[in-house]
């Protein structure tokens, strides 16, 4: 499984192990999935301190997601779409939302099978709700027909997520990804994550911001495409969304974090589209 989904879910897992209640999410059954060797929290990007923003970051968008997608299945939606999956557990953790619920979970064919293979062995299995959907993204494959072809449902409105990815693709690819997105069914709703010029990143979050990009380099996966906010919003009604709504880190912290005594707050460098059909 690619380095950067398991740091993601080991971060998700940290924050219930070192961060006080109350949690904003709790994941531990990704940490099960990732199944670490021993001594993983001693690993400098599991450091403590100076994974705060990133984890509070990755705790965040997850919870904000997951919310939208009750909101939206009380409403009636009844397909999820999650594009660079990773290890997301939202089948495992949530199996009452999940059983209202088809899921789709798309990654690159390798991850799928790796994925599938963790579930069978820790006796969560692949419930019938849930399909693993392989696509070679950097093959240029069409993620929608992958997703007709496992079962989705394409004149039925779904929720659509890709979170911490669109830093990995040019701004070409994120055009496209927005355009097929905004051809689902009328009521689907789309939430990406997307990342900030420095410029606009807050002076305190500027050294972990960079700590980031340079072990995004270092692991062969650099950030390529940052967006100012009115810049994504642009791109999104020019793939065709009828609604388009930024929703700001800051807004976010005053979500999630407002009012904690320890001080975590998500870093201001990444930042959500929320885009409706």
């Amino acid at each position: 499984m690619d380095g950067t989904a398991v740091r993601v879910a080991l971060w998700r897992a940290l924050h219930t192990l070192v961060d006080p209640p109350p949690h904003v999410f709790t994941d531990e059954t990704g940490l099960r999935l990732a199944g670490p060797e021993d001594g993983w929290r001693e690993r400098d990007d599991m450091d403590p301190d100076g994974t705060r923003t990133f984890r509070a970051g990755v705790v965040a968008r997850a919870r904000f997601v997951e919310d939208l997608l009750a909101e939206r299945a009380a409403a009636g939606v009844g397909q999820y779409v999650l594009l660079g999956a990773g290890l997301d557990t939202f089948v495992q953790r949530r199996p009452a939302l999940a059983a209202r619920l088809r899921v789709f979970e798309a990654d690159r064919p390798g991850a799928v099978e790796w994925k599938r293979r963790r579930l069978t062995e820790l006796g969560y299995g692949v419930p019938e709700g849930l399909r693993l959907v392989p696509v070679d993204f950097e093959a240029g494959a069409s993620w929608p027909k992958r997703l007709v072809e496992a079962g989705f449902a394409a004149d039925g409105p779904a929720v659509v997520a890709s979170l911490g990815v669109s830093m990995y693709l040019s701004e070409e690819a994120n055009a496209a990804t927005l355009r097929d997105m905004a051809a689902l069914a009328p009521g689907s709703t789309a939430v990406m994550t997307f990342q900030l010029p420095l410029p606009l990143v807050d002076e305190a979050d500027r050294a972990p911001r960079a700590y980031a990009e340079r072990g995004a380099r270092a692991n062969g996966t650099p950030f390529i495409s940052f967006f100012a906010p009115d810049e994504m919003l642009a791109m999104a009604r020019e793939a065709g969304f009828a609604d388009v709504r930024h929703v700001s880190a800051t807004q976010l912290n005053g979500r999630y974090f407002a009012g904690r005594t320890d001080g975590l707050r998500m870093s201001t460098g990444e930042d959500l589209l929320v885009a409706t059909v």
